[in-house]
């Protein structure tokens, strides 16, 4: 069975370029984020682990642990790590773990046996600090991630866990936000003591908190 938003997310203990992860433990309390790569020396993986280490500073600002997966092992890792830093500019700053049976592939249902039965397909799952499931995002091969957005999607459900609210489309970090509906009146008037627009009693805009 596929995992859902809200799930807890599985556990499992597997080797790695920083050593030997038991993922809960390495999670800790904070947020994290998990992302498969069909195998090491794929054209598109290169460019996004590339990008995901030139982007961690950012991630480290939200408090979040990113960490890829493949299905082949630390030595081709090793490897691949050193083609990565020589075409993207950015070496490996963060965790690749080595799924070599595919235990870690099989438990998260990242084997798409309509696409292939023993690739991994390029799944994102986001975790909070409850080691339930936050987001989950699944691309075709061809298509490069956006880590620009999966941040920007943090800094929502990150928003939401602080401070009731929800952002509407398009948003971005600085925007205005939404009052979240489960939130009554009274309730937000202490929240939100400089006020909000009301568009109807279901939409309450209000400037971003924090």
């Amino acid at each position: 069975m596929a995992l859902q938003l809200g799930d807890i997310t599985p556990n499992f203990q597997a080797d790695s370029t920083e050593g030997k992860i038991d993922f809960h433990s390495w999670l800790g309390n904070g947020w994290g984020v998990l992302f498969s790569h069909p195998k090491d020396f794929t054209p598109v993986c290169t460019t996004e682990l590339g990008e995901v280490a030139r982007l961690k500073p950012e991630f480290d600002k939200r408090g979040v642990k990113v960490a890829g997966l493949s299905v082949d092992g630390l030595k081709e890792h090793a490897a691949w790590a050193g083609d990565i830093k020589e075409t993207q500019g950015h070496a490996l700053n963060f965790p690749l773990i080595a799924d070599t049976d595919r235990k870690v592939s099989d438990l998260y249902g990242m084997i798409h046996p309509n696409a292939n039965d023993t690739l991994t397909v390029r799944s994102v799952f986001v975790v909070g600090p409850d080691k339930k499931i936050k987001l989950t995002i699944t691309y075709p091969a061809s298509t490069g991630r956006n880590f620009e957005e999966i941040l920007r999607v943090i800094d929502s459900l990150q928003l939401t866990a602080k401070h009731s609210v929800a952002t509407p489309v398009n948003w971005k970090h600085g925007q205005d936000v939404i009052i979240v509906p489960s939130l009554s009146d009274d309730a937000a008037k202490e929240k939100f003591p400089g006020g909000w627009k009301t568009l109807k009693p279901y939409l309450r805009v209000v400037k971003q908190p924090g």
